[in-house]
């Protein structure tokens, strides 16, 4: 099946800017191509037809002239097997601990160390390898948190896009994890890569917005990898689902963000620990409920 690719280079510095504005608008057919060690960065979209590439450029064109992305974009069609050789020059396999995130066109050939294990990936779908900065950040922190207190914990992931963060979860031993997100197409991609990594039914993914999704629930690990904005306006929302003791980790934070997302978790969680840490361009924060169960 040939598939057809639209590109459009990228001044390293707009990449942030324009991953961030059409993740906003719920392009999932778009993402942003980064080349570290050559210093380029492209935005590429994927699409059925010509016709549909060009609809498409329509409905973000004038976001991204704002962007000072002013190139008319290339389209060219890709053959099923170019298609999946396109993604192989960017996702690398990778680790924390005794983790690995792998593509899946490397899963007979990697070899694990004896007690690690994996979430093999899509090559398809490249918003979930984990190849991004903010979701590297929170995949430290839940295999930090499987070291320090080990796996008898429930583990919610708010936005739960690719379902990265919650399958590994899953093979990390973790037995009650929880994704959501509000693209329905989002939870279908979760689905099947809980497929693939033989996890199908392990992970439970729905689709729910944060109120929807946290309503009524808690856990001792709370991942919400969005974006600032939406942080900020949900933080009641957000620590008020994580159990007494338990940790919540943001990320999709600029660090010119975090500030303003310390501040309004401060506000409404003033007895918490908090902790930041800062990859690239990005910041997670990390942060601590007292366990008033000890207290009492």
């Amino acid at each position: 099946m040939a598939v057809f690719e639209m590109r459009v280079s990228l001044a390293g510095s707009a990449s942030d800017a324009v991953e961030e504005t059409v993740s906003d608008l719920a392009e999932g057919a778009w993402m942003v191509l980064e080349d570290r060690v050559a210093g380029t960065a492209a935005l590429a979209g994927y699409f059925a037809s010509r016709e549909v590439a060009l609809a498409a450029w329509e409905t973000i064109e004038a976001s991204m002239r704002g962007l000072g992305v002013a190139a008319v974009p290339e389209i060219r069609e890709l053959a099923d097997e170019d298609w999946r050789d396109s993604y192989k020059a960017h996702f690398k396999p990778w680790r924390c601990g005794r983790m690995h995130w792998v593509p899946l066109w490397e899963r007979d050939s990697y070899e694990l160390p004896a007690g690690d294990t994996a979430v093999w990936l899509d090559p398809g779908m490249a918003f979930g390898t984990g190849n991004h900065e903010t979701t590297r950040l929170c995949c430290e922190r839940l295999v930090e948190f499987a070291e320090a207190r080990g796996s008898d914990a429930r583990v919610i992931d708010a936005g739960c896009g690719s379902g990265i963060l919650a399958l590994s979860a899953a093979r990390l031993g973790f037995h009650d994890v929880r994704g959501f997100d509000n693209d329905p197409e989002a939870v279908a991609v979760s689905i099947e890569n809980a497929t693939i990594n033989e996890l199908a039914g392990e992970v439970v993914f729905t689709v729910d917005d944060l109120e929807s999704g946290l309503g009524g629930r808690e856990a001792e690990l709370v991942i919400a990898n969005i974006q600032a904005d939406v942080l900020i306006r949900f933080a009641t929302r957000l620590a008020g689902a994580v159990a007494p003791g338990g940790m919540l980790v943001l990320s999709g934070i600029l660090s010119g963000e975090i500030d303003s997302v310390r501040s309004a978790f401060a506000a409404c969680a003033p007895d918490w620990t908090q902790e930041s840490r800062t990859l690239g361009e990005w910041s997670d924060l990390c942060a601590i409920s007292p366990d008033r169960r000890v207290a009492a």
